[in-house]
């Protein structure tokens, strides 16, 4: 006998979505991309206009400079990506993912800048390498050091903290691996 739809069974249906579902979740998934790459640019600009015309120009030799544009990729990147997120957060929510209040998202964004400035600190320790090696090596191991060096701080259990990233709040009888029974 085969476990196919019969005569007493339901069929199994794949959910449907309309058309108005799918351009809203394109507009959004565009709208996330225009905002990370446009927070990319930013961090950019914000970097080689330090690197160029400020206090910082002394303290970053010419062979680091490139440093300052990777670290200015990610944290531009990293706040136009999680930006508009909190902010959905904000605003959407069901029973399960709560919408964020105010104060978490609050918490939310002070983390955010916190970890944009420590990629920033980073960029500039690592540019210092410029000073004895050449632009290429230091190039190379800017991408490991700013790429791996917020690996220690996903270890921490931030949630405990009240910051998360997703805005999904876990209530205090939940735990993750509970389920609810049908």
């Amino acid at each position: 006998m085969s476990a196919g739809s019969g005569p007493g069974r339901p069929e199994a249906r794949s959910p449907q979505h309309s058309k108005a579902q799918i351009a809203a979740f394109a507009a959004g998934v565009i709208g996330i991309l225009a905002t990370m790459t446009l927070g990319a640019f930013a961090g950019v600009f914000l970097m080689t206009s330090l690197a160029n015309n400020s206090g910082l120009s002394n303290a970053v030799p010419e062979d680091g400079r490139n440093s300052l544009v990777i670290g200015g990729i990610g944290a531009g990147g990293l706040t136009g990506l999680l930006i508009p997120l909190i902010l959905a957060g904000l605003v959407k929510g069901t029973e399960e993912k709560p919408r964020l209040r105010p104060t978490e998202a609050f918490t939310n964004v002070l983390a955010l800048i916190g970890f944009d400035v420590y990629l920033l600190a980073i960029s500039v320790i690592v540019a210092q390498f410029g000073r004895i090696l050449p632009e290429g090596l230091t190039v190379l191991l800017s991408v490991f050091a700013i790429g791996f060096s917020w690996m220690p701080l996903a270890l921490i259990p931030w949630e405990r903290f009240g910051i998360t990233i997703t805005g999904v709040r876990r209530g205090p009888d939940s735990t993750p691996d509970s389920h609810k029974s049908d």
